[in-house]
C-alpha cells in the first residue's frame, strides 16, 4: 500500500455508531424517559396559558347607565280639591295630587310636608309608599290649619316638600303645583281663618 488517504475498512468490518450521550442529572434522565408525556404536558400548559390570557384580555361590556335620580323620574301634578266622603273637618283643605313614575326603578315617597308653620299635613296613603315604574298613584293630601297667625296670608307659589327614594339616591325636592293649587289653597285658608283674623 502506498499513498496517502483514509484507511479503508477491510472485509467483514462495520463502522460502529457512537451511542447518544446520556443526559446528566435526575430531572434530565426523567424527562428523557418520559419525553412524550413531557411534550404533551408542556403543550397543554402553553394552550391553557394562552387561553387564560385571551379570556382575561377580552373586551369588557360597558356597565349599564345608572338609573335616573328620583326627582328626574317622576311628575307630581295637582288634580283638584277632593270631593265625596269623608268630608274634611273645619279648617282642613283636602286635595288630590297624581304621582307618575316615568322611568327607572320604583320610587318611594318617604315624606310629604309643606313649608308653613300654621299648617299640618296628612296623606292617604300614609308615607312611606312606593310607586312602580310606568305607573301612577293618586295621593289624597289634607292640610289642616293649626294656627291662623302662622298660616300664609296669600300664598303666591305654594309648594310641597317631598322626600323621594329609588335605587340611585334619596332626594328632598320641592314641587310647585301651579296657580290652580295656589288659588284653591288661598280660598281654603280664607274660609278657615277669615280675612280679619290674619
Amino acid at each position: 500500500m502506498s499513498g496517502i488517504g483514509p484507511v479503508e475498512p477491510g472485509e467483514d468490518t462495520r463502522v460502529r455508531e457512537a451511542p447518544p450521550p446520556r443526559p446528566r442529572g435526575r430531572l434530565a434522565r426523567a424527562c428523557a424517559r418520559h419525553r412524550r408525556a413531557v411534550l404533551v404536558c408542556g403543550a397543554a400548559l402553553l394552550a391553557l396559558a394562552g387561553g387564560g390570557y385571551l379570556y382575561a384580555s377580552r373586551p369588557q361590556p360597558s356597565p349599564p347607565p345608572p338609573p335616573p335620580y328620583p326627582s328626574q323620574a317622576i311628575d307630581l301634578v295637582y288634580g283638584a280639591p277632593a270631593t265625596g266622603s269623608p268630608q274634611p273637618a273645619a279648617g282642613a283643605f283636602t286635595f288630590v295630587v297624581l304621582l307618575s313614575v316615568r322611568s327607572g326603578p320604583p320610587v318611594t315617597v318617604t315624606r310629604l310636608t309643606q313649608p308653613y308653620d300654621g299648617l299640618s299635613v296628612t296623606t292617604s296613603p300614609a308615607a312611606p309608599f312606593q310607586t312602580n315604574s310606568h305607573s301612577a298613584r293618586k295621593i289624597i293630601v289634607t292640610l289642616r290649619v293649626t294656627e291662623c297667625e302662622k298660616a300664609p296670608r296669600n300664598p303666591g307659589l305654594p309648594f310641597l316638600d317631598v322626600t323621594l327614594r329609588n335605587a340611585r339616591a334619596i332626594e328632598a325636592h320641592s314641587f310647585i303645583l301651579g296657580t290652580r293649587y295656589a288659588r284653591d289653597l288661598s280660598r281654603a285658608l280664607e274660609a278657615a281663618c277669615g280675612r280679619d283674623s290674619r
